[in-house]
């Protein structure tokens, strides 16, 4: 892929606020050479993804999204300006898919650790009461008294982790990668002009 600052007036590959422009070659650049699969079911190539997946992210508060590239050659058969419109959004559609089951298993993990940290907690508290119950003093009970008590709070560390923080990355991107399966994609043969 072309670096785009080169290409582009003043380095921004947007000419609108919700444009976001590419300059390739051929439209062969912007997918992974070592898929296999059918055109309209190629990955994108990782450096175009992230370059589309950044403007987007900074151009989020946008209710629609559109992408221009700008082809030197002209589109070879069998692609068309509508198979690579619909292969970009059907990649953004699985990486939204692959998003949401990655929630989905991050969930699941926090209500496991929450099980776990709570199960911890719930049996250091206990045999801590135990110790205090017995009426056992010093310093060798007191510290283990009071270190039950900590490591059973350290070991809801995790679940309270994933439900306060861990989520909102994951909602966040899957909602852009959900825009982006919906981006207009414009083929234009020919540069813009610099």
């Amino acid at each position: 892929m072309a670096p785009v600052s080169s290409v582009f007036p003043g380095g921004d590959p947007r000419t609108a606020d919700n444009v976001i422009q590419l300059k390739l070659r051929d439209v062969a650049q912007l997918f992974n050479s070592l898929d296999p699969s059918p055109f309209n079911e190629k990955d994108l190539d990782h450096d175009a993804e992230e370059f589309i997946v950044g403007w987007a992210r900074e151009l989020r508060h946008h209710d629609s999204l559109r992408l221009v590239l700008h082809l030197e050659n002209p589109l070879a058969p069998p692609a068309t300006a509508a198979s690579v419109c619909e292969s970009i959004r059907h990649y953004f559609a699985y990486r939204a898919s692959i998003n949401r089951l990655e929630f989905r298993q991050l969930l699941q993990q926090g209500r496991t650790s929450l099980l776990i940290g709570t199960g911890f907690l719930a049996g250091c508290l206990l045999l801590g009461e135990m110790i205090s119950r017995r009426g056992e003093s010093g310093a060798f009970w007191s510290v283990a008294r009071e270190g039950l008590t900590i490591g059973g709070w350290v070991a809801m560390w995790r679940p309270m982790e994933i439900y306060l923080y861990d989520w909102w990355p994951l909602k966040r991107r899957g909602s852009l990668l959900a825009k982006l399966s919906r981006i207009d994609v414009d083929v234009r043969p020919g540069a813009p002009a610099s």
